[in-house]
Formats: structure tokens, C-alpha cells, sequence
């Protein structure tokens, strides 16, 4: 019984010795043949890899933790942390990464070739078009791989001549190139700092604007040479030994940094990371297990004070934010007290306030106070200043200041004023300011916003947080913890009304983690509905200001609900629903509801920066950039609703009106008082027409099964919108703008589409694209239509866009024959 299975192992024994054996003989001296390919697999154990003769340098793929994804890239492979050196950095994907199945060949004609799983090309190296066939790749123990023709020894392509973060010993850089820096750490898409050797020969450290990306969008250097005229330089060069410097015309070397160099037996390696710090760094060869990489310098000395007076946009860390060294001299960004990340997955981003910001003519500064900021200085970007000033006079010309955000207060006596956001914000070690004044922070925020303490939640009202936190700490029991919300929202409700309708269908506020509210506090807190923010299909929307148990004060929007009886109870338990249950950044967040009597009315986060519609359709137009993103964040949270709720929300009233934008125009998809929920083993429903005309799918008017296809139409006819700034229905110029697109699109003439629109205009490529995928989502059969995760995907450059059918088989262009003029 015994000989079966072990014969069995030693057969898969001998056909894995073989595979290796057929591996060496095909990969010898770091030499690979045309047709050889390499796999990413989830297992490392069964991922091939091509290294050097020495073993010293691997090419292959490395999954990156926590992405889940693998890049294709170059590595120290005898070092315990497999240190990337270079990568593909092109990848057409949002994190630079491919999935699980993906393979890259090495092809004659393109070089390296890297697909997905399902055949669609993410990247290739850049051959000259009058290059030759490629015969050979060769790795080698430098770390450079490259690519050579048939008996020649001028490599076609090299990784050593389009480097991406890091640079290698015998490795140099021409002018006019550049290191760029990763977007971040595991996101190996190209981020917004560069190193660049210029025409003029001056070797720079750049950074660029962080919404595009885009090279030509330089704000400022943080680092040069100065080794332009009269010798310029010609090339930076990283030497065999370890010393990096910019060779001028003249033969003369100007180092990047003077410092004793490390012996020959160690690994080298210089990094521009994605937090702007440009760094040399040594590993031993001998002991490759024990002291890892050894820091040798970095440029600048201290990015957080490496900036100027004329400087915009932000460098190591986002706006509203606080940068500080690290012993590893890297920086390390902070949040001010009582502000949080605006991405809590991006801790070197923006910072957004936990409290409304001032407003001029709203508030006066008995709402405001000052918090000190030691060690703290915003350097740059004042608007006021006060000489002679006290500590007590400085804060008072802020307060009665509207405008004012913070104040710098030194030793000096000078207040300096600021606005935000807040840019360049440092904060210095062990009492050490950035110059000798002995300056702080006093910054401005809304009085009480701070989180409470323990103490101050057991002082609300009811006692409501010690009573949820009792049912966390009853156990890991779920039922026992519903048993106790259960009875605490009867209790709550029996408190506060006996009438009061506090459940929603068979959900209680409290397991929707909402607040109930009374019909008096919302007459208040909106000063008897005075401030009108909209209206909706099923009520007014009001401004309002609601103070919470410290005494600080949001601002909310109010949805009253003013149709019959009968209709105001089914939409508005729907609404709170669909509402209470969902969590995403692009979707507004329901804050609480009232129902009481015949009242109802839903309470909502203020969006400040009020409706796409208004955005899009103002002239001047908004930014191409601006309006490729709200695409794609709009895209996410509809795809949010279809495909990760519990349950699947079809929200049935897409539309710019619907879509909010907040403090940092990111949008907010709001109104969900017409959707339809669906179980997710549900393909579809029946039920009445429901949207706005001009983005209502034709199934709608045929009584046919309404699918999540209803909402991907509805999304077709507003990226249409935001690509041309164009209303759907335009009555001035008679123009159905679906038919329009689509007319312009078949005929090639996408450019009056977006006429005047220069931004768009130098991007038409992209233009084509979301054009393309717009008619895709208006087909008129539901089954022709792409998923939301497809249309994301499409938008993210993920997949591939084909070329659209005519989306109205059925129908003529209601519009008449439509000019593209």
C-alpha cells in the first residue's frame, strides 16, 4: 500500500529536477532566447525567475503586499528583502501591478511583452522603429538587463537606460532624463518627484503637481547642482566606486554629496522615494542576513524644510498637514489636532478639518478658538502681519479675522497670518525651530470639535455611548448584542415619544448607527427651514446647524419630505434604508431621520461645494483633469452600490443634480429616496418608471425587467456630459446630446464635441476613449451594456475599449439630422 503513493512523489520529483534542468540550460550566463517567458504566481516557490551569473540580480515577477498584485521587476535576489531595483513603470493599471497569471515574453519583434491572464498587453519595452529583430536577452551582476539582435553587442534596449526609482553602480543618467519616484510605497505607478539632469545641465530634484502627474507641470526644484554654464553638465554617473556625481563638459566631477564612501564588499544602491528623499544606501555581501540597508546620505538633508517662498502646490506631505524628520531622515506627516486624513489609506496626503471652517458673514469668533501648536511653523504663504503683537493680541486679530486659519506667533513679536489650506507645515525635534525665533501655531478651529474624552461621552444625553459600549462588552455573542440594541431603541423610544415613530420597517436607528431626531431640534437647528440648499422629486432640502452633546456645532442639510401622507412613509423608509446601511467616500452619508407624526425628514452631511450640474454645465469650464476624476470617483461609488453593499442598490436617479461635491470637489452620490433594493442572488425587478428625462433607460418605457442597467445608462448620458459640459437635453440649441455624441463620434469629428475645451482638446486620445465608453453605456439593448466594474475598469485603463455599436439599432436620432458645426 506504501509503494504507490511514494512511487508518485518520486515521479513529481523527477519531472520538477527535470523542468529545472531544462531551466538552466535554456538561462546560461544570465542569457535568454527569444520565446522564453516568465509567470506570476501566487506561489513564489513556483515562480521562475532569469538571474544573473552570479546570482546577485533576479528578473521576474514580485507580488506586493498589500495589493495583491505582482509588477515586473529587477532585484538584489541574495538579500533577504528581494530590494527592487527596477520595474516596469509604464503598466497600464491604476497601481503599476498585474495580476496573479500574467506573463511576460520575450518576443522579436516588441522585446519584453507583459499580458494579463486574459491576452490584453499592459507593457513592452520601447524598441526603435528601425532596431532589428531581437535575438537575446542578458542579465548581468551589474543589474541591468538588456536586449541585443543577432551577433551585436550595441544592446537595442536597456534597463539601465530607462531607469525608474533607482540607480545601480555603473549606471549613469543623460540629460534629459529622469528618476521618477513611485506614487507610493506598493503603488508602482509614476509619483510627483523627479530627478532630472536638464538641457542646460543642471542636475535638479523637481516636483510636480500631484493632481496630474504630468511632467510638464513642474512647481519648483527642492535640490540642484548649480552645474549649469560656463562648464555645464553632460551626465550624472553612479562609478564602481559607489560615488555619484554630474560630469561637467570639461572632464571636472561635481559630487552630489561628499561623503566617506563604503568599502567594495557591500551592495549599493541610491533611491529617489516616493516621500521626495533622494538616498544612498550599502548592504553588506558577506553578512546578507543581519544588518539590512545602511543609510550613507540623503538629499536634501531635510525635505520638510526644503522649499521657497515662491513655492505652490505641497512636497513631502499634503495640504493642512505637518512634516517632521525621522531617524531614518525621511519624513514623517501629522495631522493637526482636530484634523484627519482626507484618504485615512494615504498618510502622506491632504488633511481636512473634523469641523466646518469658517465662513465670512456665517459665524462670529465667540464660535472659534485657537489651539497651540508647539515647535510648529507654516513658513510661507502669509497674508497679514502685525508687528509688536502679544500672544493675546495675535489671537484676537485672527479671531475677528474671517479669513484667518492660523497665526505664527514668535519670540520676535511679529503675528504672521495664513489661510488655508495650510502648505509646508514643519515641525522641528526636540524644541529645534526651523530658524532662532522661538515660533508656534496658534491655529483656528471650531470650539468643543475635539473628540471627547471618556469622561465627556458619559455626560450625553441618556448616557447613549456607555449604553452601546455595555453591549460590545457583553461578549462575542452576536445575538446577545442584538437583543440589547433591540431593547435600548424600544427604551430610547419610550423616552423620548411615546407616539414617536423610531423604527424603520424592522431596522431601529440604532442598528443603522443613526440619530433620531425631533421634529423640534430640526425646526431649530434650521431656524424654521429658512436657508433652501435644493429640491427634490419628493422635498426641500435646508441648511442647518445642529449642536452636538460638548456644544460644538455641525452643519447639516435637512430633507423634508412634503408629498401625501402615504407616499412621504414609503419613500422616506426607503430612503433611511438604503441610506443608513452604506459607507463609502463617494456616496453622502445620512446622519440621522425624523419620524415623527406625519413629519419626516432625513438629515444629511452639508456637501459645500454644491451639484455636479452646477460644476459642469458654468462657463468657464471646469479643468479636464478635474472632470476625468469625478468621472472615475462617481464610477466607484455607483459600482459600491451595485456590487459591494449587503445588498445590491440600484439607485434608479443618476444624474448630475444627484451628485454632490465636497470641500475638495471630490463628488458625492446623493438622493437615494428612488432606489430599488435588490438581494444579490436578484437579477432584476419590476416596478414603475422612476428617474429624469434625458437619463432614464429605455427599458423603463417597454415594461421590461429593470436590471443595475439602469443606473450604467443613466451614468453613459452623464460622462457624455462631463466630457462635453454639455446638458443632455439642451433646449436653446435642440440638440439630444446622446444622438449628438454619437453622430460626432461616427463621423470623426470628436473635436467639436469639446470645442474651445483646450485642455481636452491636447488629451483627445483620452477624450476618444470616455466618448467610447459613454455610448457603450447608452445601448439601447440593457444586455450590450457594460457592468459598472467593467466601465471602471475601462476608466482606469485597466481594460481595453472597443470600438461601440450604433447604440439606437431600434430608433432613428431623435433630433433630426444632428451638425457637428
Amino acid at each position: 500500500m506504501g509503494f504507490l503513493p511514494w512511487s508518485i512523489i518520486h515521479l513529481f520529483l523527477l519531472l520538477q529536477l527535470q523542468t529545472l534542468v531544462v531551466l538552466s540550460q535554456n538561462i546560461i550566463n544570465g542569457s535568454v532566447p527569444v520565446g522564453e517567458s516568465l509567470s506570476a504566481s501566487e506561489s513564489q516557490q513556483f515562480s521562475s525567475t532569469w538571474r544573473s551569473p552570479s546570482g546577485d540580480f533576479a528578473l521576474g515577477f514580485r507580488k506586493i503586499i498589500p495589493n495583491d498584485g505582482f509588477t515586473l521587476s529587477i532585484w538584489f535576489d541574495k538579500i533577504p528583502n528581494k530590494t527592487i531595483v527596477w520595474h516596469a513603470q509604464e503598466v497600464s493599471t491604476t497601481t503599476g501591478l498585474v495580476p496573479a497569471g500574467s506573463k511576460v515574453t520575450l518576443t522579436a519583434d516588441r522585446g519584453l511583452v507583459l499580458t494579463d491572464p486574459r491576452g490584453h498587453q499592459h507593457w513592452s519595452s520601447s524598441l526603435p522603429t528601425s532596431s532589428g529583430s531581437v535575438s537575446r536577452g542578458l542579465i548581468t551582476d551589474a543589474g541591468k538587463f538588456s536586449l541585443f539582435s543577432q551577433d551585436s553587442k550595441v544592446p537595442l534596449w536597456s534597463s539601465f537606460d530607462h531607469p525608474t526609482d533607482t540607480l545601480l553602480p555603473t549606471q549613469s543618467m543623460e540629460i534629459g532624463k529622469n528618476l521618477s519616484s513611485r506614487l507610493r510605497e506598493t503603488n508602482f505607478k509614476k509619483g510627483k518627484f523627479r530627478l532630472h539632469l536638464g538641457d542646460d545641465g543642471n542636475l535638479q530634484l523637481l516636483v510636480l503637481n500631484s493632481k496630474t502627474l504630468a511632467d510638464r507641470d513642474v512647481y519648483f526644484p527642492y535640490f540642484k547642482t548649480d552645474t549649469k554654464e560656463p562648464n555645464p553638465g553632460t551626465r550624472l554617473v553612479f562609478n564602481q566606486s559607489g560615488n555619484i556625481y554630474v560630469l561637467r563638459d570639461n572632464s571636472t566631477r561635481v559630487p552630489i554629496k561628499d561623503v566617506p564612501l563604503p568599502s567594495k564588499d557591500v551592495y549599493l544602491r541610491a533611491v529617489l522615494h516616493f516621500d521626495g528623499v533622494f538616498a544612498l544606501y550599502s548592504h553588506s555581501k558577506g553578512q546578507v542576513s543581519s544588518n539590512g540597508w545602511e543609510l550613507v546620505w540623503v538629499v536634501p538633508e531635510n525635505i520638510c524644510w526644503s522649499i521657497s517662498e515662491l513655492a505652490v502646490g505641497t512636497v513631502a506631505c499634503g495640504f493642512n498637514s505637518i512634516c517632521s524628520l525621522e531617524d531614518t531622515q525621511r519624513p514623517k506627516c501629522q495631522c493637526p489636532e482636530r484634523f484627519s486624513l482626507l484618504d485615512a489609506n494615504d498618510e502622506y496626503g491632504d488633511c481636512k478639518a473634523d469641523f466646518e471652517m469658517q465662513m465670512c458673514g456665517q459665524r462670529n469668533n465667540n464660535t472659534y478658538e485657537l489651539i497651540r501648536l508647539d515647535r510648529t511653523n507654516w513658513p510661507y504663504g502669509d497674508y497679514q502681519m502685525y508687528n509688536d503683537y502679544d500672544e493675546e493680541r495675535c489671537r484676537n486679530a485672527c479671531l475677528d479675522d474671517c479669513f484667518c486659519a492660523a497665526v505664527v506667533f514668535g519670540d520676535d513679536r511679529v503675528c504672521w497670518a495664513k489661510k488655508f489650506p495650510l502648505s509646508y507645515g514643519q515641525r522641528s525635534p526636540n524644541g529645534q525651530n526651523y530658524d532662532t525665533r522661538d515660533s508656534y501655531t496658534l491655529i483656528k478651529v471650531l470650539k468643543g470639535a475635539a473628540t471627547d474624552t471618556p469622561s465627556d461621552r458619559y455626560r450625553g444625553k441618556d448616557k447613549d455611548w456607555l449604553i452601546i459600549a455595555g453591549s460590545v462588552l457583553l461578549g462575542t455573542s452576536a445575538f446577545v448584542n442584538f437583543i440589547f440594541l433591540a431593547l435600548y431603541g424600544r427604551f430610547k423610544k419610550a423616552k423620548k415619544n411615546p407616539n414617536q415613530g423610531g423604527v424603520i420597517g424592522s431596522a431601529t436607528a440604532v442598528e443603522l448607527n443613526l440619530r433620531v431626531f425631533t421634529y423640534g431640534e430640526l425646526l431649530e437647528a434650521t431656524g424654521d427651514f429658512m436657508e433652501e440648499l435644493g429640491r427634490g422629486a419628493f422635498g426641500i432640502v435646508y441648511k442647518g446647524f445642529l449642536k452636538l452633546g460638548n456644544d460644538s456645532e455641525v452643519t447639516v442639510a435637512v430633507k423634508k419630505l412634503d408629498r401625501v401622507a402615504q407616499e412621504n412613509e414609503k419613500d422616506f423608509k426607503n430612503e433611511v434604508k438604503v441610506i443608513g446601511q452604506i459607507h463609502h467616500k463617494n456616496l453622502v452619508r445620512l446622519i440621522g431621520f425624523c419620524n415623527e407624526g406625519k413629519c419626516r425628514m432625513i438629515v444629511y452631511e452639508f456637501i459645500p461645494h454644491g451639484t455636479l450640474a452646477d460644476f459642469l454645465f458654468r462657463r468657464p469650464r471646469p479643468s479636464w483633469e478635474d472632470r476625468r476624476r469625478i468621472a472615475i470617483e462617481i464610477a466607484r461609488g455607483i459600482l459600491y452600490l451595485h456590487e459591494e453593499c449587503t445588498e445590491q442598490i440600484i439607485h434608479c436617479d443618476i444624474k448630475p443634480q444627484n451628485i454632490l461635491l465636497d470641500e475638495f470637489y471630490s463628488p458625492r452620490i446623493s438622493d437615494f429616496g428612488l432606489a430599488k433594493l435588490l438581494m444579490m442572488n436578484q437579477t432584476h425587478t419590476l416596478t414603475n418608471i422612476r428617474g429624469t428625462k434625458g437619463y432614464v433607460a429605455p427599458e423603463w418605457f417597454r415594461n421590461n425587467p429593470i436590471t443595475s442597467k439602469v443606473d450604467v445608462y443613466s451614468y453613459g448620458v452623464m460622462l457624455l456630459e462631463t466630457v462635453c459640459c454639455k446638458k443632455a437635453v439642451d433646449l436653446e440649441d435642440e440638440v439630444i446630446l446622446i444622438d449628438w455624441a454619437y453622430y460626432c463620434y461616427q463621423n470623426r469629428s470628436l473635436d467639436d464635441l469639446i470645442k474651445d475645451d483646450l485642455e481636452a482638446i491636447d488629451d483627445m486620445v483620452m477624450v476618444e476613449r470616455y466618448v467610447k465608453i459613454g455610448i457603450w453605456c447608452i445601448q439601447e439593448e440593457p444586455k450590450m451594456r457594460p457592468n459598472m466594474r467593467h466601465v471602471t475598469q475601462m476608466l482606469e485603463g485597466v481594460a481595453q475599449v472597443h470600438d461601440p455599436p450604433n447604440p439606437f439599432p431600434y430608433s432613428t436620432f431623435s433630433s433630426g439630422p444632428v451638425s457637428c458645426v
